[in-house]
Order: C-alpha cells, then structure tokens, then sequence
C-alpha cells in the first residue's frame, strides 16, 4: 500500500503526486510481478496501446467522447481515467491535448447549482456519473496547467459537498452510510457506494477536508453486504456476485482493511467465481472491479485471477483496437466503454493511477 498523502491543500499535494506520476512514466510498461505473468507483458502492452488509439479516434471536438449514452459523463470520465492508467499526462506527449479537452469537458458537465457532476440532469444513476468524475478530477489534480488546477480546485469541494450530503440523508439502518442512485436516495447499494467511495478517498489523499467518518460510515455500510459465501451482494439481504465482491474488495483494501478475513474471503469467492464470456451481465463493471481489487489482495489471488483475466481479455479485442460490447445495460453504452474498462483493467499492473497503487 502506498503512504498516504498528507498535502495541505489539493493543489500542493497534487503538485507533488504528478512529481511522483512522473517519475513512474520513465517506464510505464507493465509491472508483471510474477515469473507466470511474464509471458503476457508484451502482449498486453502492445493492447493497451491499440486501445487507446481507438478510443483516440472517437473523441469528438469537444472533448466527450463516442457513445450510446452521451448523457452519462462518467463514460466520458472512464475514458479520459484509461489513458491516465498508462502514464499518459494531461498537456504532454501524444495525448496531451486529448486530455486537456476531455478533462475540460467534465468540468463543464459540473451543475452550477446543486454542484453535481451531470449537467444534463439525467434520471438515473447522476450518483454514479458524480462518483466516477470526481474520482477522475481528484486523480488529475497537480497534472495540469495552473488555469485547469484553479478550476479543478473550485470543482472538488463542491463535489465533496454533494456526496457528503447524500450520506446524510436518512435512512433505514441497513442503508446508512452509502449511496444510491440520486443524491437524495434514501436506500444505499453496493454498486454507486463503491464509486464514490472511491472519490472520497482519492480527495482525501489529495489533502481535501474529507472527514474519515465519512470514510468509515461507508465502509461499514460495505460489510453490511457481506454474503453468508464470502460474496458481496448489491443490497444487504441479497445474494452476492462477481461484481459486487469486486466492488467491495477494492473498497476494504483502499481503505485499510488489506488482506483481512472479509478481504481473503472476497478473494477465494472472485477465484471460484472466474467469469466466462463478455456476454455476462455487468461483465466489463466485474471485470475493473475484481481486477482492481485482486491486485490490492496481491500474492496467488492476484496471479491467478490476472492469468484468467490477460488470457481472455487478449484474445478478444477487436482489430479496430476496441473490445467487444457487453451484454444487458453495458450492450448500450457502446464500444468506448468496454474498451475503457478493458484498458483500466488490463492496465492495473502499470501503477499509474495514485488511487489505485499498492
């Protein structure tokens, strides 16, 4: 686990991730801790790198991107986070400028009012969309010109103030302490929870007045979907699943519970539960969560689910550089979303993202 940063500021403690970040880039290939995973360095490098020139392709002038729900910018954010994931910086090297705009995009997407990430006022999931852009400009914090920095300074506390306050609101004991799907949401699931729980965090280690009850509220709620199997279910009460043991392992590994019982129970249930084909329901959110969180677990957890995870994965991407669309609701958001989640996932071992290093 890396130490947590403990900046004064956003701006100050960015300063000093992108330092870090930069230093890392002088060899961002991919990081195979395993003599196992050797065979699959090249290859994957050599993926990523495809996939990122597709989803290079298929962003428009205004810095969104190509896809079958515009309307959700956390699919916009998700893309702009997977060329972060391979070391590329906003305003250097071939994808600068990229960035820059698609950074520039989501802090348009930020309402003026309520401080919400979705500016189009969506009706479900704008939680989601808050969680994943937040994340996203908590991450670029320190990355970009002083212009962008002073924009991405302004956007945060009012994201911090949105999720603190959807929190708040109350709810039945089972619920407390996470998210659903609108910010006055009086139920919690396991789902939009892991988001922006996440986002929480990523501010917090960027010095933003996060308080760690916030933070421990969540995880609590967290563990109240633990499943009798080792599983995580996406309500309390309800059966568990690949996704959702994904979602929670990540979340209990970040935020201080490494490799404790529920963790090594999340592990041994993602390792019998291996998924099989794209066509899954919520294949490629299963796919980021558990691969992100196998990681953290580390040891034969990670070897064996990263084995399972590069051995498919390879063999099915596209010529045209994408991955193949998911089943059910992941069928809709098209071609830059699974290859968005394929390149997050792929690209876990790169160590690039501050928010998900070891």
């Amino acid at each position: 686990m890396s130490a947590e940063r403990t900046a004064v500021s956003i701006c100050l403690a960015g300063l000093l991730a992108c330092f870090a970040l930069a230093l890392a880039c002088q060899d961002a290939s991919a990081d195979v801790d395993s003599p196992v995973l050797a065979k699959f360095a090249q290859p994957l490098d050599a993926a990523v790198t495809k996939g990122l020139e597709y989803l290079a392709r298929k962003q428009k002038p205004d810095g969104s991107f190509e896809t079958g729900m515009p309307e959700n910018s956390g699919i916009h954010g998700l893309a702009i986070m997977a060329f972060l994931a391979r070391g590329h910086t906003p305003g250097n090297g071939p994808y600068g400028e990229l960035l820059n705009k698609g950074i520039d995009y989501i802090l348009k997407q930020q309402h003026g009012e309520t401080g919400l990430m979705v500016r189009s006022g969506n009706s479900h999931g704008a939680m989601y969309n808050h969680g994943i852009c937040t994340l996203l400009l908590a991450e670029c914090s320190g990355m970009v010109d002083p212009e962008r920095q002073k924009k991405i300074d302004q956007a945060l506390p009012k994201a911090v103030k949105v999720i603190l306050a959807a929190q708040a609101i109350h709810k039945p004991d089972n619920h407390a302490g996470g998210w659903r799907y609108q910010m006055t949401s009086n139920d919690s699931d396991i789902s939009v929870t892991g988001w922006v729980l996440m986002a929480l965090r990523s501010c917090r280690n960027n010095g933003a007045p996060v308080p760690i009850e916030a933070i421990e509220k969540a995880v609590r709620y967290v563990m109240k979907c633990r499943y009798r199997d080792g599983g995580f279910c996406y309500q309390p009460g309800q059966g568990s699943g690949l996704a959702r043991t994904g979602v929670a392992l990540l979340c209990l590994e970040l935020c201080g519970r490494h490799r404790d019982q529920a963790c090594t129970g999340a592990g041994k249930y993602i390792r019998e539960h291996l998924p099989r084909t794209i066509g899954e329901n919520h294949f490629y959110y299963g796919l980021y969560y558990a691969s992100q969180g196998m990681f953290q677990l580390g040891g034969e957890d990670w070897t064996e689910w990263a084995q399972h995870m590069y051995g498919m994965m390879l063999k099915v991407q596209k010529d045209d550089g994408s991955w193949p669309q998911g089943g059910g609701n992941e069928a809709r958001a098209g071609g830059v979303y699974s290859t968005a989640m394929a390149i997050l996932s792929l690209s876990v071992s790169y160590r690039q993202l501050p928010i998900y290093q070891r």
